[in-house]
């Protein structure tokens, strides 16, 4: 004879089961995107232009660096805040490399804007392939929704800025590891984005 409540003792285990089950995925999605993110490393190439992603530390200062030294044809400083002048971020100096090809572009707000932007920009100069400079943390998302904007014959090569908040003992800093988790879900969230509407955010070249 069945026990009374066994259905519902049934379903608190199968709801139970799914937590479990969900949360071993979560976590072994985490920890690919964790090793992935570190796994990135910076080519000694050179491409037609090295895009900077603007607001985390060392970034502009990075990528105006990469460009004195001959690493892209031009510079976009992507991002930049509105009250920030062109020779706020790349001083001219004697005997070096001018600021005639770097560009900054201050009206998007958010790394899906910076894509979009940038797009613009570099169709008109032609630009067919980019050194992409973000922070490591940043990386993974950047070049997810850089790949899903830009067309598909530009070629993208990651270049991840290290900073403090993103450190190889990311385990045991409370707030480096809050901070992955953050890019993972916004990285997830992009993915099932870019799912049902990839064709209609990218721009073909006409």
């Amino acid at each position: 004879m069945q026990e009374k409540g066994t259905p519902l003792l049934t379903l608190i285990k199968g709801i139970i089961s799914l937590i479990i089950l969900t949360s071993l995925l979560v976590a072994v999605l985490f920890v690919d995107f964790v090793y992935k993110t570190f796994s990135y490393s910076t080519r000694d190439m050179n491409s037609d232009a090295i895009v900077v992603l603007a607001g985390g530390k060392g970034r502009v200062d990075e990528g105006v660096r990469l460009y004195r030294t001959g690493r892209g044809e031009r510079l976009f400083l992507i991002g930049v805040d509105p009250a920030v002048r062109k020779a706020d971020l790349f001083v001219e100096k004697p005997a070096e490399r001018s600021g005639e090809q770097v560009y900054l572009e201050k009206a998007s707000r958010n790394t899906l804007e910076n894509a979009i932007f940038a797009r613009e920009m570099l169709l008109s100069h032609n630009v067919r392939s980019i050194m992409l400079l973000t922070s490591r943390y940043h990386m993974k998302r950047s070049l997810l929704i850089f790949r899903s904007i830009l067309p598909k014959d530009i070629a993208i090569y990651p270049y991840p800025v290290s900073a403090k908040n993103g450190t190889d003992s990311w385990w045991s800093h409370g707030g480096s590891l809050r901070l992955l988790f953050s890019e993972f879900y916004k990285y997830c969230l992009y993915r099932v984005i870019f799912l049902f509407s990839q064709g209609e955010l990218r721009q073909h070249p006409k």
